[in-house]
C-alpha cells in the first residue's frame, strides 16, 4: 500500500520569502509560516496558540512568491513534508522538517483602488501550482495515477 504525505496550511508569513538560485539557475524560495489556533479553556478564556512551519517553493513558485508575497500575506499552501538531516560544524546531527509546496493560494485582500479587469470581488485569490504538479490525465506517465479502483 502506498502512504500519503500532504499537508494543507493556511497562514501568515513571518517574513518575506528568501530566494536564492542553485546550480542551473533554479530558483528555491523558503519562508516561515505562522497558524494559529484559537480556543476557549476550560474557564472560557479565549487561548491563541501559534505554530511555525518552514515552507519551501520551487522553481516558478518561488519566483511568484518573491515576487507577490511579503510579510504578513495571507496564504493556502498544500504540498508535503520533507525531514532533512545534517551534522553542523559541531559533530552534532541536526534535523529540519519543511513543506515542500505543490500549491500557492494568495489569499490576501486588494489594497484600495486595485481590480481586476472583470473582478469586482474585495479578495485576491490566485492559484499557483508548481510546473512539477502539472500532468495530462490522459496519458500513461500519470505520477499521481495509482491502481485504486475508485
Amino acid at each position: 500500500m502506498r502512504g500519503v504525505n500532504r499537508v494543507v496550511l493556511i497562514g501568515n508569513l513571518g517574513k518575506d520569502p528568501d530566494l536564492q538560485h542553485l546550480e542551473g539557475n533554479i530558483a528555491v524560495a523558503k519562508f516561515p509560516l505562522a497558524t494559529t489556533e484559537t480556543f476557549k479553556d476550560k474557564n472560557g478564556n479565549l487561548i491563541s496558540q501559534t505554530e511555525w512551519h518552514t515552507v519551501v517553493l520551487w522553481r516558478g513558485l518561488a519566483d511568484l512568491a518573491q515576487k507577490y508575497l511579503h510579510k504578513g500575506s495571507l496564504v493556502f499552501i498544500e504540498g508535503r513534508l520533507r525531514t532533512r538531516n545534517w551534522e553542523d560544524k559541531d559533530k552534532n546531527r541536526r534535523f529540519s522538517t519543511e513543506i515542500v509546496g505543490d500549491n500557492l493560494v494568495m489569499l490576501d485582500k486588494r489594497k484600495e483602488g486595485e481590480h481586476t479587469a472583470g473582478n469586482t470581488d474585495t479578495h485576491e485569490t490566485t492559484t499557483l501550482t508548481s510546473p512539477d504538479m502539472n500532468y495530462d490525465a490522459g496519458t500513461t506517465s500519470n505520477p499521481l495515477k495509482d491502481d485504486l479502483p475508485f
